[in-house]
């Protein structure tokens, strides 16, 4: 029955959508009906309003109904939401202020005298706007409007000129910022949780073990790294799409002919194509460059785009006017002082203590209430003029409305999918089908190329990819992470609005395009860009690396970047040290020989050992990251015979689970029978006789093993567990060959800082005769903080700790403490002296040999990745490694 109600919930939403019904009511709609029908059915017949329920029941689907809703309108932490209206708002801002349009009509008198320029400046405009608005529809529609005509009027072939505005349009879709990109990393953060579970299952499933290595869980993803990841794709299909009209414009020059332009390339035009150039592009730069160094999050950068839009109008709806320019001139001149006071001054109020920092705040305050002065100012301008502003607030109340009520809509929708066990069943069918990943991704991405030609890109991502994605993000064989994955649906679905008859793009160009444009021209346009599209989404299959990049390289490089000693990171910087150690593995041992030549003769004796031992351990850390290697070679030699035996049992496996869950459900369904009338007894008869022939299958199933699973499994993992062994010893010995190094310089550069105590030391002698013993004590307390923030010297803050403890004694003896402070005094000279003289005779060359072993082996003892090794462990990350072996 639970495959009834799916199919009823399916034809219920295809017959809402297709009779026109709003897809915001349609989804919920569906949802209700069918849960609705299935509760009444169940409680009709059975006498339980969930038997027809896989997985839990109305009440359970009611609940989860309800945590989606709370969970999208009232969690503060769930911020990646808020940033669609800002973004929403920056968009139509910058077209109903026509900034847009000026920017077209610049672009194309500036390149329009080359042939195809015009083409290529309606890519350039569409890839502007798609960085500003994320709406396919709204930008499909205002190119339309502002270049179709231009186009036709300068005799361009009408098919190449709807192909252009079709693909420059849903440019929106994949060029961050994209409401599209943030939706589906919404989606996609909930789908690589449940996927993470799953893949700990199977570990465990599989292996025995309870806990799954962090290395191996799935890599999730936000809208900042969606952001991105699409960045050099987006960027790709633009290059495609401009050097596809130039090579079209130079083979038939006929149907994409040069513009003339009539004017002069004086000062005059070379400052109209600044004005209308450099605002959009600065404010475009300042959005995703905020997000990509890290500076602020989406939401944050979505509020610095909407206010930057609304300056940007402030002074186009003045145009002409001498005072246009004063509110973007004010809120310029207050950001540079802002910037500038916050670089050279930060200021935090709560620790104001100078005339300086009160005159810097006062100026901070000033120019805060400039930038707000400059934004009130715009505001009413695009309050007044045309009432633009409150055309804007509408079109963004309606836009944001739409796609939050959409995802209430979908997330009804698919808890109820999931209640039918349609997820399992949609799981089965996928990890049944031959071929592995890449079939089961294929099958997904034509279901959503399909799905693309009927519905928005809103409901398939909140419909369709939080039921395929935790399937396929699951897989340890691909091991895709959650931003390629995202990116690929992306393009996918950019690919769909534009293919006919079907494609969002072509009616809605067909809306705007004049009679003399025959829809057969239209649809012959896209075809290229269709073909384009499909090439660049293949490239990106094949080359992970031009999505992940990066976000990997963002994620090392930023203020919040994970440490070295990162498990995730660990393989990468090993191929790296690996690396380093042939080009520069004679430098290194090199410094290793000078450093044992030092004179550690000052140095105290446990440290001077420590030290002498780490040269030795450094030399071994060769030797040991080639037994890592060789270790990886053994386990690749091996794979070549175990690789296939392996994915055959697995796969048998995990059919023998689905036969156990199968059974697991019929028993529990049959136990929830009850009564003795005849058509209780035939259905226990019938689920009796499922089980009986699952049961048999099962069997059947667990004799295809073949008889050497077990010897050939064991062999296998004794090499896995050969090389983590490997690592492990590799890893301990660089940081043992490190550690000591790096403590033994900061104890010795901390002589000058440990020597500055001595008077504060000195003076406590004093104290402790002439104060009470409670002051004396809290004395010495402050004195011993000041003493154990000094690296190496523990012996003088013991010392000091004993003459504290005295102090505090039911009976206070002043006589001890001063015994312990002229110990501490005595051991701080000691400290002081042969720290001064190890500064003269060891810390040169301690220092010099830090240097050269600090981003090999002692990489992972860093605080932060350097940022030139960065560079080579993103590259090494943006690679998808399989690692279902290990499963």
């Amino acid at each position: 029955m639970e495959l009834f109600f799916i199919f009823l919930l399916v034809l219920l939403m295809i017959a809402a959508l297709g009779s026109g019904f709003p897809v915001a009511f349609a989804l919920p709609g569906s949802a209700i009906i069918a849960v609705g029908l299935a509760a009444l059915t169940g409680w009709l017949f059975t006498g339980d309003p969930d038997a027809f329920f896989a997985h839990g029941g109305a009440s359970q689907w009611l609940t989860a109904g309800v945590t989606n809703f709370r969970s999208i309108y009232w969690e503060a932490e769930r911020d990646t939401l808020i940033a669609i209206p800002l973004f929403v708002f920056m968009g139509i801002m910058l077209q109903r202020s026509r900034i847009a349009e000026d920017l077209l009509v610049t672009m194309a008198q500036l390149f329009g005298p080359v042939r195809g320029g015009l083409g290529m400046s309606v890519i350039f405009v569409g890839a502007l706007l798609a960085a500003t608005t994320g709406i396919v529809g709204a930008t499909v529609v205002a190119m339309g409007l502002i270049s179709l005509p231009a186009m036709l009027r300068n005799n361009y072939s009408h098919p190449l000129a709807t192909g252009t505005i079709a693909a420059s349009g849903t440019l929106g879709q994949i060029i961050p910022p994209s409401i599209v990109l943030i939706i589906l990393a919404d989606q996609l953060g909930s789908a690589a949780d449940q996927a993470s579970a799953a893949r700990k299952a199977l570990y465990k499933a599989t292996t025995g073990q309870l806990t799954l290595p962090s290395e191996f869980d799935v890599v999730s993803t936000s809208a900042g790294e969606m952001f991105l990841g699409a960045f050099v794709p987006g960027l790709c299909l633009v290059a495609v799409y401009m050097v596809f009209i130039l090579i079209v414009a130079f083979v038939r020059p006929r149907i994409a002919p040069a513009v003339s332009y009539h004017g002069k390339y004086d000062l005059q035009f070379a400052l109209r194509v600044a004005v209308a150039l450099v605002p959009p592009l600065a404010l475009i730069f300042v959005v995703l460059g905020s997000i990509i160094l890290g500076i602020a999050t989406v939401n944050q950068a979505g509020a610095i785009g909407a206010a930057g839009a609304l300056i940007m109008a402030g002074y186009r709806l003045y145009e002409g006017k001498r005072s246009a320019y004063w509110p973007l001139i004010l809120a310029f001149v207050s950001i540079v002082v802002i910037v500038a006071v916050a670089r050279t001054n930060p200021i935090n109020i709560k620790n104001i203590a100078t005339t300086a920092d009160v005159t810097f705040l006062i100026v901070q305050l000033v120019a805060v209430a400039g930038l707000l002065s400059a934004l009130v100012w715009s505001g009413w301008r695009a309050l007044t003029i045309e009432r633009t502003l409150q055309g804007v607030m509408l079109e963004t109340a309606k836009t944001t409305s739409l796609v939050f009520i959409i995802l209430i809509g979908a997330a009804m929708l698919t808890a109820a999918f999931r209640g039918f066990g349609g997820e399992d069943l949609v799981r089965h069918f996928l990890t049944g089908l031959p071929g592995g990943f890449w079939s089961q991704f294929t099958i997904v991405m034509a279901v959503i190329f399909i799905l693309g030609f009927f519905l928005d890109f809103i409901e398939i991502a909140v419909v369709v990819v939080p039921i395929v994605a935790p399937i396929l993000l699951t897989d340890p064989a691909a091991n895709v992470t959650a931003v390629w994955f995202g990116v690929m649906v992306g393009v996918n679905m950019q690919t769909s609005f534009l293919t006919p008859p079907f494609g969002f793009a072509l009616f809605y160009l067909r809306g705007v395009a004049p009679a003399i444009v025959s829809t057969l021209s239209i649809y012959k346009g896209v075809v290229p860009f269709i073909i384009m599209q499909l090439l660049v989404l293949v490239f990106i299959a094949v080359t992970p690396r031009l999505v992940n990049y990066l976000p990997q390289r963002v994620s090392l490089t930023a203020a919040t970047s994970p440490p070295p000693v990162n498990p995730k990171l660990q393989v990468c910087i090993e191929d790296h040290i690996a690396e380093q150690f042939k080009t520069r593995g004679a430098a290194i041992r090199a410094a290793i020989a000078r450093a044992r030549q030092l004179d550690l003769s000052s140095l105290p004796e446990d440290l001077r050992k420590d030290v002498s031992d780490s040269f030795a351990k450094a030399e071994d850390g060769f030797g040991l990251l080639d037994k890592v290697h060789e270790a990886d070679r053994a386990i690749e030699q091996a794979s070549v015979a175990y690789a296939p035996l392996h994915r055959r049992v697995r796969a048998i496996q995990a059919n023998i689970r689905r036969h156990d869950t199968d059974v697991a459900e019929l028993r529990q369904t049959l136990g929830l029978i009850s009564g003795d009338e005849e058509s209780a007894r035939e259905r226990k008869q019938a689920l009796e006789t499922q089980i009986a022939a699952l049961e048999s299958e099962r069997k059947a199933l667990q004799d295809a093993i073949p008889a050497d699973w077990q010897a050939e499994n064991t062999k296998f993992r004794r090499l896995l567990l050969d090389d983590r062994r490997a690592r492990l010893l590799y890893r301990r010995n660089a940081d043992s060959a490190y550690e000591p190094i790096d403590k033994a310089n900061d104890i010795i550069g901390s002589a000058d800082k440990l020597a500055a105590l001595k008077p504060e030391l000195e003076a406590l002698g004093g104290i402790i005769d002439s104060w009470t013993p409670e002051r004396a004590a809290e004395a010495v307390r402050v004195t011993t903080a000041k003493v154990n923030e000094i690296s190496g010297a523990d012996r003088v803050g013991s010392e000091l700790a004993k003459a504290r403890r005295a102090l505090r004694a039911r009976e206070p003896d002043k006589a001890e403490a001063q015994k312990s402070l002229q110990t501490a005094l005595q051991a701080f000279d000691t400290d002081v002296a042969w720290r001064r003289r190890a500064a003269q005779a060891a810390l040169p060359g301690l220092q010099a040999y830090e240097r050269a072993i600090r981003d090999t082996i002692g990489l992972r003892k860093q605080e932060r990745v350097p940022s030139n090794v960065a560079v080579a462990i993103s590259g090494c990350m943006a690679h998808h490694r399989d690692i279902s072996l290990h499963f």
